[in-house]
Formats: C-alpha cells, structure tokens, sequence
C-alpha cells in the first residue's frame, strides 16, 4: 500500500480528480469531493480506510474486490465501465475534509452535476452523503434513500458517506444502502 507524508498528502490539496464514466452509464455514484489520498492516487474514495469498495462487492455491484489505496488499476477501471458505473464528486477539488467545502461551492457543484447528469444519463444517481445533498440542493430535510423527484430524467438516491469520518457505517450497511440503487438501475 502506497504511504505519504502529511506534507506530501497537503500538496495534493485542490487538486482534481477525473471522473470515471464509461459510454453505457447505468448508475452514477457521488462523491462530496476528493480527499487527499484521492488525489494523490487520482482514483475515488481511495483512503485505505474507505468502504466504498468493499461495500460495493458486499452487495455485489462489482463481482471482484478493488483495492484502490495505491491507485486503481486500468483493469479495475474497465471493471466499473462494464458494470455500468461511474463515479463523480459534487466539488471536484481536493480537501482534508468535506467541512473544508462552502454552501456556495457545494450549490455550484450541484448545478454541474445536473449537466452531467444531463448530458450523460444514468439511469441512477447515488449522491454518499446526506449533509452534503441538503447543502447543495437546498433540501434540509431530505433523508436517505430514494428522493421523489427525479434529476435530470434519472432515479435520485441520496446514501451514506462511505469515509472512515462516518463512523456509525459499516461496509456491511452501506452495501444494503447501495444495493438499493444499483438494483434500480439494473446493475444487480
């Protein structure tokens, strides 16, 4: 597993991340925004403390185990694309933490996933992170899971953080969390 130092980790702040997205987009997951380790590694939610992945493979999205903390693998990357997945981040420049980030840029990084969402269309979004979805789209008091209204002509689900910050999560509960999406959009 790759190691930095906090200097080097810090030199990564800002940076940005390219999103993952394949021709046959089926669900769309987002992020709130790259932590370091993401940047640094250009791969999403790659923190070795992160559970996205294994929680992916838990509810059976991905029918292999990824272990991103060095870096995704191009193999890894197609897998996703195959499946029909792909990732993005509400703000796409990196932070210590999601709390780094203001209401204005988390409203302007949801009218920028509208046109992706737009231009794209997923069959499914998944936005990981409940404060971050109120903020960004003026809903407070929206809660987990499916939202009524579609976004852009696509299935809306809001579902947990997988960062190791969101500590009441296990890898086990955000696979039901995500399976719920992916089943929506055809994935599982």
């Amino acid at each position: 597993m790759a190691s930095f130092t906090r200097a080097e980790l810090e030199s990564y702040r800002d940076a940005v991340v390219p999103d993952l997205l394949g021709d046959d987009l089926k669900l769309l997951f987002v992020g709130i925004n790259p932590g370091l380790w993401t940047a640094a590694t250009q791969t999403h939610f790659a923190h070795p403390v992160n559970r996205f992945y294994p929680a992916l493979f838990r509810a059976g999205i991905v029918t292999r185990e990824i272990s991103p903390s060095d870096g995704m693998s191009e193999e890894d990357r197609d897998h996703l694309r195959a499946r029909g997945i792909g990732i993005t981040n509400l703000v796409r420049r990196a932070t210590v933490r999601a709390d780094e980030l203001s209401k204005e840029e988390l409203a302007a990084g949801g009218q920028e996933l509208l046109a992706l969402v737009t231009e794209r269309r997923p069959a499914v979004v998944a936005i990981a992170g409940i404060t971050a979805y109120r903020s960004a789209f003026k809903q407070p008091k929206a809660k987990v899971g499916r939202q009524p209204e579609p976004f852009a002509g696509a299935q809306l689900w809001v579902v947990p953080n997988p960062s190791g910050l969101n500590a009441h999560a296990t890898v086990e509960s955000l696979a039901e969390a995500y399976a719920e999406p992916a089943r929506a959009a055809g994935v599982i």
